[in-house]
């Protein structure tokens, strides 16, 4: 073998040696990352198996997992339910708003050539840059004057036009990747404006649709603010809100309030496992474009 044969061998070995290294690193890192993400939520679970004497002198202890004391006392001693029917009530109606109103403005910024077109998208990016929460007190003034105040609309309409920039970037995006010629098919069957954004652009965008729809579900889901602002009626008390009633003047019971904080996680967790491949189809399906 002559020297410079040895020296190539010497640096790919060395190069492999060095991607290896890097990628182990990277790896170790992401493991670290996921342990460090998923230490709290382990807490939760564990601590709504324990009483409040093990939680404190035990909290990171593996609970008797047949003891179900805690969860049955937030089905039956609290408003637990009717505040989880309102969050499902509030987020699925917000999210099926966002969805059909951003689909169709998307479609008409990205399919049709009209005066003003640019300036409508950009109108729309311009909430991205502007929190809501800056306009909180208009609000207000404007949903008591409406009469909605104190109801799940007002909520509605704040999570409506939250999420409404964001969808109509994302799915505008999409559209535009699209081919036309399936529309100009479909216009030559006959097909009406409407029938083709339902039977042929729908099923293509499906994976956009469900970026748009679980970038928006998790913070309408979440949100503690504007039920604290426009909800005073503990039956309208969506879960965020809701769950501090479980806290007391002078004693909380922390086995139960944990309980609760894991019901409350476990439907939006349960949706993005289900959705989960498509999230991360569609994240991917522009770079495969």
């Amino acid at each position: 073998m002559s020297t410079a044969s040895a020296k190539a061998m010497a640096y790919d070995n060395k190069g492999i040696l060095g991607t290896l290294g890097r990628d182990g690193l990277l790896q170790i890192i992401l493991i670290a990352n996921t342990i460090l993400m998923l230490f709290p939520i382990v807490i939760m679970i564990f601590s709504g198996f324990k009483s409040n004497p093990e939680i404190f002198n035990n909290p990171f202890a593996i609970p008797d997992f047949t003891n179900l004391s805690n969860y049955i006392s937030v089905w039956t001693q609290t408003n637990f339910i009717r505040y989880l029917f309102n969050s499902v009530f509030v987020t699925g109606v917000s999210i099926l708003s966002i969805l059909v109103l951003g689909t169709m403005a998307a479609y008409a910024i990205a399919r049709y050539e009209f005066f003003g077109a640019s300036f409508i998208l950009l109108f729309f990016m311009a909430g991205l840059t502007l929190p809501l929460k800056l306009a909180i007190i208009p609000l207000f003034i404007l949903f008591r004057d409406l009469g909605i105040l104190n109801t799940h609309w007002a909520l509605v309409a704040v999570y409506v036009a939250m999420g409404l920039p964001s969808t109509v970037f994302i799915m505008t995006g999409f559209i535009r990747t699209l081919p036309r010629e399936l529309e100009d098919a479909a216009r030559m069957d006959g097909a009406s404006e409407l029938r083709i954004m339902w039977s042929v652009l729908l099923p293509l965008c499906r994976p956009a649709l469900i970026i748009s729809a679980i970038h928006n579900l998790v913070p309408i889901w979440n949100d503690f603010f504007f039920p604290l602002v426009f909800i005073q009626r503990d039956a309208l008390k969506t879960l965020p809100q809701g769950l501090t009633a479980f806290m007391g003047e002078y004693t909380t019971n922390w086995g139960v309030m944990f309980a609760g904080l894991t019901l409350a996680a476990a439907p939006i967790t349960v949706i993005y496992i289900i959705l989960s491949r498509q999230f991360i189809n569609g994240m991917t399906s522009g770079a495969l474009k």
